[in-house]
């Protein structure tokens, strides 16, 4: 029997399904976001983009009255956040779909708020910003998590790490212009404490890792991926004063 021979996504997917969060973030953070946008009962539809398995939908429930859509590319994250959603009592307002965050499924202007939690930059924070504002009603909110660097020293290292990764830093000076060209008013920025990496990320992706080793013993594309996630960590504990994700928020003009 050939050995199974699954590719770095096959990964990703697979080490990040059983995990509450698939980035940095925690609960505290996302409703620290949500104290900054008002009447939250006006907010009658909202949608999170990249949603993952949903922790940080789940959160955006139990605080709004309206309806929650969560999208996200990968059919195993939303089948858990559905599965979350009927065991939570909350499937009739909370629902996730498959799809892509440059290629959204609403309606123009039909959205209260939008939510992304670690995502937009993989399509690029100012690509994602004016494209999402379409689908933003007027004085509608965006919340989005997108690492920033936090400091003038930006160590090579670490520029080359995310541009790899298929991503880039900008300062937050950067980000929140940015913001303001794609027609939103800023609202606040702040950054996530190093505990939303490290105890809300990596160490429950560490076991995960160990899992996979586990499950493909000897496998080289394994080795090589957990290689990498560990990669990551080693940064982040030497440069993580450099850089972080920082949640922005916006009102559309």
């Amino acid at each position: 029997m050939e050995s199974k021979q699954p590719s770095p996504i096959d990964l990703l997917v697979e080490a990040h399904a059983g995990l509450e969060r698939q980035g940095p973030g925690c609960a505290e953070e996302t409703g620290r976001a949500l104290a900054f946008l008002g009447d939250l009962d006006l907010i009658a539809n909202a949608a999170d983009l990249g949603c993952g398995t949903g922790a940080q939908t789940l959160l955006l429930a139990q605080h709004l009255k309206g309806s929650v859509v969560g999208l996200d590319l990968f059919p195993a994250f939303v089948d858990v956040l559905n599965g979350q959603a009927c065991e939570q009592g909350v499937a009739d307002r909370v629902r996730g779909v498959v799809g892509s965050m440059d290629d959204l499924p609403f309606q123009r202007e039909s959205l209260d708020l939008i939510w992304s939690e670690g995502a937009i930059d993989n399509i690029g924070f100012e690509k994602g910003l004016a494209y999402w504002r379409g689908f933003l009603k007027q004085g509608g909110y965006v919340a989005v998590t997108c690492p920033s660097w936090l400091t003038d020293e930006r160590p090579a290292v670490i520029e080359r790490f995310w541009t790899d990764a298929g991503s880039r830093l900008d300062s937050v000076a950067s980000n929140i212009e940015a913001l303001q060209r794609c027609g939103y008013q800023f609202v606040a920025a702040f950054a996530l404490p190093e505990t939303c990496w490290t105890d809300e990320y990596f160490t429950p992706r560490e076991a995960a890792l160990e899992g996979l080793l586990r499950n493909y013993p000897g496998n080289e594309t394994v080795e090589a991926f957990v290689a990498d996630n560990r990669h990551e960590v080693e940064l982040y504990q030497e440069y993580k004063q450099h850089y972080g994700y920082v949640f922005y928020l916006g009102r559309k003009r």
